[in-house]
Order: C-alpha cells, then structure tokens, then sequence
C-alpha cells in the first residue's frame, strides 16, 4: 500500500505498525525533522503524483503493508469499552474521518463490515490525518451478528437515527457501542433492531441531517460527556 501525504506518513512512521519499505518525498518535505533518520528518496511530484493516483500527497509518499486489521472480538476484551461501529458506510473519505476523531476520543476501536464498505485505503488514511496507524479497527462478516456478541459482552449499543430518543437521555455508562449508519441510507433494520436504544441529534434548521463523519463526531463527544460529566 502507498500512503501518502505529510500527517499520514508521520504517524505510520510513529505507529510502527507496519514494515515501511521505502520513503519517497520532494527536496522540502524530505527535510521534516521527523524524518532526520529515515532514508528518503528525493524525487520529483509527478512521480509523488503517479504513485499515490492523487495530486494530495503534499510531498511525500511511502510504501507500507497492508493495513493491520484486529479481532472483533480483541475489541469487546476491554473494560468500559467504547466502539464505533459502521453499517456499510462506503465512503473513504468518511471511513477516515470518523477513525479520526474516534482516535482523538480516545475510542477502543471501529468495527467495519466486511462487504458493501469502505476499507482502510490510502484514500482513507490521509482523511484520518494518520489516525488510522493507531486505532484497533476490525471487519466482521455481519454487523447485526456483531453487536449480539457485544451484548452478551456486557455493552449496550446505540444507533445513529433521526427516529431515536435524544442523544442526551441514555446512560452512557459501561461498555458502549456507537452504530452510525450508511450515506443516505441510515441503519438497516436488521441492524438498528439489534441496537438496545436509537439516539438522536437534535435539528433546528431546515436541513434534515448531518454528514456521517459530522453526526459521530457530535455523538462520540456527547458519549464522552454522558460518560464523564465532568
């Protein structure tokens, strides 16, 4: 896999997760102080530009394994565990995004389906700033099978759904699961009748809902209040 742009290759480096193979980057990008001990190769963009399909790659790229996914099951082992799981969300771009801030939240990890989903790209990496080389993330066979496991694991999970109850009401505490739904889509049935409760932002404007990436951010973070009031 080539990952590519400045924040992804840091953190892959950082992570060391994955066997990192060779670095490429432009004269400038090649002198980043995180790089001093790396052995870079100095070529031109276009070549930055080939490699990577994707003029975004802001002078670097490097060539790495494939990404390291986890156990499903690793996941539901922690104590208090919060998991962001996603029901068939095919975008990259909003793979990443949500990874992002499920990292910065300090998130267990993100369960993934393993068809009709997006997996961890390049495309995916550099929307995740990097985020991705830290965060424990698993593909199951089947989401609804998934979160029966979880709750005979002690979590509870709440579904992203404009029919649900406000964000605000359940009890966060304990081990919990975050299931958003697809672009457009929302939750499938199967999936939104194994969740324990539906959750709800609440809209005010004229516009009917949030991005997917924008609505679990709002909701991880509320999580993490109702969790930790303080």
């Amino acid at each position: 896999m080539i990952v590519y742009g400045r924040q992804p290759v840091r953190e892959l480096l950082r992570a060391k997760r994955r066997r990192v193979s060779k670095v490429w980057a432009v004269e400038g990008a090649a002198s980043e102080p995180w790089l001093e001990h790396v052995k870079v190769e100095i070529v031109r963009p276009f070549a930055l530009t080939e490699m990577a399909d994707s003029e975004n790659h802001q002078g670097i790229c490097a060539e790495t394994e494939g990404y390291p996914y986890v156990g499903a099951a690793e996941l539901l082992l922690v104590s208090d565990a919060l998991i962001v799981a996603l029901d068939e969300v095919q975008d990259p771009q909003n793979l990443g995004a949500i990874a992002r801030t499920a990292e910065v939240a300090g998130a267990t990890g993100l369960v993934i389906p393993e068809r009709r989903s997006a997996e961890v790209t390049a495309a995916a990496c550099k929307a995740s700033a990097g985020a991705v080389e830290h965060l424990r993330i698993a593909r199951v066979r089947n989401l609804a099978d998934f979160l029966d496991d979880a709750k005979a694991a002690g979590l509870w999970s709440y579904g992203a759904d404009a029919a649900g109850v406000p964000y605000t009401s359940p009890d966060y505490s304990g081990g919990v699961v975050l299931v958003m739904g697809a672009e457009g889509k929302g939750l499938r049935p199967r999936v939104a009748k194994a969740c324990d409760e539906l959750i709800a932002l609440p809209v005010r404007g004229k516009i009917e809902s949030l991005n997917v990436s924008a609505a679990a951010s709002a909701l991880l973070y509320g999580i993490l209040q109702g969790k930790d009031p303080t």
